[in-house]
């Protein structure tokens, strides 16, 4: 869009060109010449004005404003008036003219968002007319009205007569000049009103009078302590002191505060001391403070004992319950109120309470807060002693109540009770009829429940039970820790236990240790479980193992260690003996034979059932299953036995994105990698047979791969090697739509090689009877190719080619010979419509195209240039669209698309033109003044050697480009 536009405004006010209504203004009328950036007229351009009335000044509040959607016209100029718009703010019936100068701020959008183009003051035209909305004075009685006359010299003003009856509105004259006002004559009775006769055009406004004397002093600002407009100034000071607008409330008067006269209460004496006596049941005396402030005060400074700040006094011997001296009332609901405070700065009491048989204080919550909270930043929050009685009696007796009597908590680091006696009591006796004598709870990893110390060579803990069902000492753990712990903390010779398990003591027979896991569903954690972090001991491997079991008898045949499980999932981990080597390094199972004499196999395994003896897997780069040999046997022997039919090994991949080979054999002696050998004379079968079962014939998906890696050697080499045998060395059958062998040469050597050293044919390609396809067929689908597709080389006199027909393909019926010359039996035949040449052209090559009339240079030997002007004898014939046959003096196989074929002889598309008139069929067409166009040839005109050709279209008019049969003469 064009930039922003700016205005030139020719504003011109033509109120008196409008017509008013009795309610007050129509409008006023509004015209501007609307520029762009660089000062140029903006002819037709959409605009959107906004015009804002501002009162008082430039910068004062919007008393009106409206918006016009207009359009410049072919000069730039548009037309608007003002009042006549959509309204977005206030009347313009209501724009208070009287009270204030009025401003017009006119704004323009041209699409890009409003512009202030400037803010004018309304000038005297618009003002006068004030009686729109003004306030009228008062009415003199009106003439007769006659008709309108010619309008001479104004005379002084005569007295006004009465009002008589309206007479017919004549046709109104041109308005001649104001004369002088006479003075105000008494206002008379309104007359009934004329009817309003038809407005005639409205003249030339006339020289204004002086002003005659002052009427109402409405719309006059107001001076002194007031301020505003007449007939509603408003004070704003007194004695020049401002006078502040707040709203006075009841029982207040206006005071001078210092600074301004506000709004404010009448304070009275109040005389001390001062004493009364009244019987109401009402609260006597009420301060409420709506400030930070305190709102009752007691200040005592005498060092006199027993006095009080403030004293309050119940004196009756026998009031009421609940009844105080002092009652302090906090209603706030936050959490840091208080209903009573004392404090003392010195060793006293903050709070003092004295009773002889009562409560000395008394701590209620109604809730859930704090009967009595005691607190010290560093001495003792809460302290009870006795000399005779019980310091502290703690007691709960709400049988339904199940909280603690006594909850004591510390975030320190101190003890949370200390209990101590010095005499021959318990420091702590505890008993319970239905629970727990001592339960001991801690958070800390470090820290214990309930610990006991023993420093006389005793027991520490020692749990003593008389059940057959129950354990003297349980563990139990609720958590992710241990039900039993039992660790060496201190003993370094190797002979501790951190959990001794014994049996066989006085002839027992049971179990040295047991562990059971009751939930079925308990997969998380191991029934047993034993670690170490030790490094191994790597002389002597019996010590320092993670556990190690041993049966110390020769002529044993139990098991060290037997693991069975008894389930019917084959699932990972279901094993009887389940080895983890979670390490780098590690075995997760080691079977080893030490005796260097036994005979004994390392590792055994049967299976039974239908499930593999041996699985193994390897999740990584590793290999399912690696064997070694440092001798002279087999690392893998698979054999059968001759009593089952099972094979020796099976490879197989079940994964199908797996690319890796199922099978890698590899020897760097030179020996065979692979060696197979069917050896049975009558046998059938191949020693190799390789199939691949896919839908794609992508580059290695084959039945046989064969790669050769070196810079020697063959992928694949097929040797009939019997000079007998008559058989093939290399078959290839598709049965389906593929080729029988596809050969392709990715570098400089051929797709395919063959050789004859005897007197065969070194490619014979043949269909056979039965066979529908081609014995042979060449293409290059590789448009930037521009190779032959076929190259035949003869080295000797012979035919480079010759062509049979008939059957069996005895008759000559085409031949090239060794020199290039082609040789026909039944003719040639072209598909193109001409016979052209090839020739240089002067200028670029792009500055031609096909159907140009090309004439024979005359600064370029052997060239052709466009023609250029009517009947030119130099015409050659027309830039060929197809030609048939294309002469050239190079040779026959070099690239002429520098070049350009010149039809001579045929029929071409030519480019024609109107400029010699018509173009029917048959006529002659000579070189127009159209540069590269034919024209219609005048007969009586023509000269030898300046015909092209004849038209074998028709052209009506204007250029186009038709058929013609070229044949210049």
């Amino acid at each position: 869009m064009k930039k922003l536009l700016t205005l030139t405004i020719f504003l011109l006010m033509l109120v008196a060109q409008e017509t008013f209504a009795q309610n007050g203004l129509s409008g006023i009328n509004y015209q501007a010449v609307a520029r762009n950036a660089n000062g140029t007229i903006a002819a037709n351009q959409n605009l959107t004005v906004r015009f804002s009335i501002r009162g008082g000044s430039a910068a004062g509040p919007v008393q009106y404003q409206e918006t016009h959607t207009t359009s410049t016209n072919a000069i730039g100029l548009f037309t608007l008036q003002v009042g006549r718009g959509t309204p977005v703010t206030g009347t313009f019936a209501g724009v208070p003219w009287v009270a204030a100068n009025q401003y017009l701020q006119v704004e323009v959008n041209p699409g890009g968002g409003f512009t202030t183009l400037g803010t004018n003051q309304l000038m005297s035209v618009p003002f006068a007319q004030f009686a729109a909305n003004g306030v009228a004075g008062p009415a003199g009685p009106a003439g007769p009205a006659g008709p309108a006359g010619p309008v001479g010299a104004a005379g002084p003003a005569g007295a006004v007569g009465p009002v008589g009856p309206a007479g017919p509105a004549g046709v109104p004259g041109p308005i001649g000049p104001m004369g002088l006002p006479g003075a105000v004559g008494p206002a008379g009775a309104p007359g009934a009103p004329g009817v309003a006769g038809p407005a005639g055009p409205i003249g030339p406004i006339g020289p204004v009078g002086p002003a005659g004397p002052a009427g109402s002093i409405v719309g006059a600002p107001a001076g002194g302590d007031l301020t505003g407009s007449y007939p509603n100034p408003v004070v704003a000071q007194i004695q020049g002191k401002a006078v502040n607008n707040a709203a006075p409330v009841a029982d207040q008067v206006l005071k001078f505060n210092g600074v301004e006269w506000a709004p404010g209460s009448v304070v009275g004496a109040f005389v001390l001391p001062y004493v009364a006596n009244e019987n109401n049941p009402a609260t006597l005396f009420s301060i409420t403070n709506s400030g930070d402030g305190t709102s009752l005060e007691g200040v005592n400074n005498t060092a006199t004992s027993n006095i009080a700040s403030i004293r309050g006094i119940v004196s009756s011997t026998s009031p009421g319950g609940f009844s105080a001296g002092v009652r302090g009332i906090n209603n706030g609901t936050g959490g840091l109120g208080v209903g009573v405070y004392g404090s003392q700065n010195g060793s006293g009491w903050g709070v003092y309470g004295t009773t002889p048989n009562g409560l000395g204080v008394y701590g209620n919550a109604s809730a859930n807060g704090f009967g009595v909270y005691a607190n010290s930043n560093t001495g003792t929050g809460l302290q009870a002693t006795s000399n005779n009685g019980i310091p502290a009696s703690i007691s709960i007796f709400n049988n339904a109540n199940n909280n603690n009597a006594l909850v004591v908590s510390s975030v320190g680091n101190g003890t949370v009770i200390n209990s101590s006696s010095t005499g021959n009591g318990t420091a702590v006796n505890a008993s319970s009829a239905g629970s727990h004598g001592v339960r001991g709870t801690t958070e800390v990893q470090t820290a214990a429940g309930v610990i006991g110390y023993n420093n006389g060579a005793g027991e520490a803990v020692v749990g003593i039970t008389t059940s057959n069902i129950a354990g003297a000492v349980v563990g139990r753990n609720d958590g992710g820790g241990y039900g039993v712990r039992g660790f060496i903390a201190t003993n370094a010779t190797g002979t501790g236990v951190g959990v001794l398990g014994q049996v066989g003591l006085n002839n027992s027979t049971g179990r040295a240790g047991r562990f059971e896991n009751f939930n079925n569903t308990n997969t998380v954690g191991n029934t047993l479980e034993v670690e170490t972090n030790g490094n191994g001991n790597i002389p002597d491997n019996t010590k320092g193992n993670a556990a190690s079991f041993l049966v110390n008898n020769t002529n044993s045949v139990a098991a060290a260690v037997r693991g069975e499980v008894k389930t019917i999932f084959g699932n990972f981990g279901a094993a009887g003996i389940f080895g983890i080597s979670s390490g780098t390094g590690g075995f997760a199972g080691l079977f080893h034979s030490s005796n260097a004499t036994g005979n004994g196999h390392a590792l055994v395994a049967i299976q039974d059932g239908n499930g593999n003896a041996i699985t193994a897997n390897a999740s990584k780069d590793g290999n399912g299953v690696e064997t070694n040999i440092d001798g002279g046997g087999n690392a893998l022997y698979a054999w059968v036995p001759t009593f089952a039919t099972g094979r020796a090994g099976r490879f197989n991949i079940f994964n199908e994105s797996n690319t890796s080979d199922v099978i890698t054999v590899t020897t760097v002696g030179n020996g065979i990698a692979g060696n197979f050998k069917v050896d049975k004379v009558t046998g059938t079968s191949p020693a190799v047979r390789g199939e691949v079962n896919s839908q794609f014939a992508n580059f290695g998906t084959a039945g046989i791969y064969g790669v050769s890696s070196g810079t020697g050697g063959f992928a694949g080499l097929f040797h009939a090697s019997n000079p007998a045998g008559n058989g093939p060395a290399l078959i290839a059958i598709a049965d389906g739509n593929g080729n029988g062998i596809t050969a392709n040469a990715s570098n400089t050597g051929d797709g395919v090689e063959t050789t004859a050293d005897g007197t065969g044919s070194a490619l014979y390609a043949w269909v056979p009877n039965f066979g529908n396809g081609r014995a042979a067929r060449l293409v290059n689908y590789n448009t930037g190719n521009i190779n032959p597709v076929l190259t035949v080389e003869q080295h000797s006199n012979g035919s480079i080619a010759v062509f049979k027909s008939g059957n069996p393909g005895t008759v000559n019926v085409a031949r090239i010979n060794s020199a290039g010359r082609g040789f026909f039996n039944d003719g040639t035949q072209n598909s193109g419509a001409d016979i052209a040449e090839a020739f240089d052209v002067t200028g670029p090559m792009n500055a031609y195209e096909p159907g140009d009339v090309l004439v024979i240079s005359t600064s370029q030997d052997r060239a052709m240039e466009k023609s250029s002007g009517p009947y030119s004898a130099l015409v050659a014939g027309v830039y060929a669209t197809k030609p048939g046959v294309l002469l050239t003096e190079r040779e026959g196989v070099d690239d002429i698309t520098d070049q350009v074929p010149l039809g001579v002889v045929g029929v071409i598309p030519t480019k024609v033109c109107d400029e010699g008139g018509v173009i029917k069929r048959g006529d002659l067409l000579v070189t127009a003044s159209k540069p590269g166009y034919a024209m219609k040839a005048d007969p009586e005109k023509v000269k030898p050697g300046q015909v092209i050709g004849k038209a074998l279209q028709e052209l009506a008019s204007g250029n186009g480009k038709i058929k013609v049969l070229v044949n210049v003469k």
